[in-house]
């Protein structure tokens, strides 16, 4: 097998195993409720919360002036996340950093919201800690990232006291 057609083959390969996973994380989401429906409700609830909300909505209407759009953006986040559709691209990280004064209590309240939307639309457990998760490990990143940019490598763990689902 010439260097060409084996780099081919493993490529194609490696696509192959890629989409088998992909399918494979979506069925096990969808097996205990996470559906792309489901996704839809979950952005729209906890958007509608954070416009609504003293602390948060003002951050978002600084930099959302068109809200279809970014819910949107959003729903195709989350479904990268919860299914690995790689629909999404972007870089959230490059967004928040951009934010000042962002910080701990902005990142545990959006945290707490999310966890009360997510409460409110899904009674399985498992999809409540699969989407919890998620959103924490997201929160912790970023705050990570921001504490870094902010106070050196002394702020490499900015997340850890965050909320729990």
């Amino acid at each position: 097998m010439t260097g060409a057609l084996h780099n081919e083959r493993t490529a194609a390969e490696a696509r192959a195993y890629a989409q088998q996973k992909r399918a494979e994380k979506r069925t096990a989401a969808e097996e205990i409720g996470v559906d792309a429906e489901f996704i839809d409700r979950l952005v729209e609830g906890f958007y509608g919360r954070i416009r609504e909300d003293a602390l948060l909505g003002p951050i978002f209407a600084q930099h959302i002036a068109d809200w279809p759009p970014h819910l949107s953006r959003m729903k195709a986040f989350w479904r990268s996340v919860l299914h690995n559709s790689g629909e999404f691209s972007g870089n959230p990280m490059l967004k928040h950093l951009a934010i000042p004064d962002l910080g701990f209590r902005h990142f545990a309240h959006w945290l707490d919201l999310f966890y009360e939307t997510l409460r409110d639309l899904q009674s399985q457990s498992a999809a409540t800690e699969l989407i919890g998760g998620r959103a924490r490990m997201i929160a912790d990143s970023l705050l990570t990232a921001i504490t870094i940019r902010r106070d050196g490598l002394g702020g490499g763990c900015g997340g850890e006291d965050l909320p729990h689902v």
